[in-house]
């Protein structure tokens, strides 16, 4: 059974939507390095990171336990590689994307992730939403139905992010391990992944003698997406799912100012027909957390 806790997990749930937003700007200060290049050092900087914060909160004994019932109990190791590798696609995806133009697509993709996180709460989990949280979800589904209507189908980066992301979340309350260990051991799996494209996608020449990269650049990148991922992922504990899933409007939000106002992507006006309505979801949204917050035990 999960320990909700509403104000801790609305502040990491918004915290980490702010870092996320700030991370995919951060990327194209990566040049020349591509999408794939990029994940690849994500993952290998974000490991120390991951191990740090093991060591700083004094979850050793934690992380040596989890990877003995992995080695002890072969349904549990295969769940977690399972893990590691549907995170592994996001992360990708993720960074791949304002390289190429296409983030904005990205950003509709987690504009419908609440929806779907929110109808995984109600019909798997039995959660119960209230006036406020369906409001939102009405408002969010107007607009997604518009985006649809106006581009006949969802492109495959939307539906890799809205359709990737919950079988990964449901997979990990399954697992039912402590957030920050199950991170780590997600990173350390990818990192044998993230090696083989640093060494045979020649990054390591593009940067040999780029001393911003070594000490600055791509450290700042393993710190952003440690500290993003292990907020994001312990919020998912701590949050009942309709309201983790709802709660994830706040970083399309930010993603589609970043797209704008770093990028140098448009917004047309048919696509305002989709953003302002979700735009209303997020303010219902906020003001839903205001009153748990204020509802909640001290």
């Amino acid at each position: 059974m999960n320990q909700y806790d509403p104000k801790r997990g609305i502040a990491l749930s918004v915290g980490a939507s702010a870092l996320f937003a700030l991370l995919s700007a951060y990327a194209t200060l990566l040049a020349p390095l591509s999408g794939l290049d990029i994940f690849a050092w994500r993952i290998v900087w974000t490991v120390p990171g991951a191990l740090l914060l093991i060591a700083l909160r004094k979850r050793t004994p934690i992380l040596r336990q989890l990877l003995y019932r992995m080695v002890t109990e072969p349904k549990l190791g295969a769940a977690m590689i399972l893990s590691a590798a549907l995170l592994g696609v996001q992360l990708w995806v993720f960074l791949w994307a304002p390289l190429h133009g296409r983030m904005l697509e990205v950003s509709l993709g987690y504009f419908l992730l609440p929806l779907v996180m929110v109808l995984v709460g109600r019909f798997h989990y039995h959660e119960r939403l209230d006036t406020l949280q369906w409001l939102a979800v009405a408002c969010a589904a107007l607009g997604v139905a518009h985006e649809l209507w106006v581009t006949g189908a969802f492109s495959w980066p939307t539906l890799l992010v809205s359709l990737g992301y919950p079988p990964y979340f449901v997979l990990r309350r399954k697992i039912n391990q402590d957030s920050l260990a199950m991170f780590t051991v997600e990173m350390a799996l990818l990192l044998p992944v993230a090696i083989v494209f640093v060494f045979t996608g020649g990054s390591l020449a593009m940067i040999g003698g780029r001393l911003d990269m070594w000490c600055l650049l791509l450290p700042g990148l393993g710190a952003l997406s440690t500290l993003a991922l292990a907020s994001y992922l312990k919020a998912s504990r701590l949050l009942p799912v309709a309201l983790f899933g709802i709660l994830g409007y706040v970083e399309p939000v930010l993603l589609v100012i970043v797209s704008i106002t770093l990028l140098g992507e448009t917004l047309s006006a048919a696509q305002l027909a989709t953003y302002v309505p979700i735009w209303i979801a997020v303010v219902l949204t906020a003001l839903h957390s205001v009153r748990l917050v204020r509802l909640a035990p001290n």
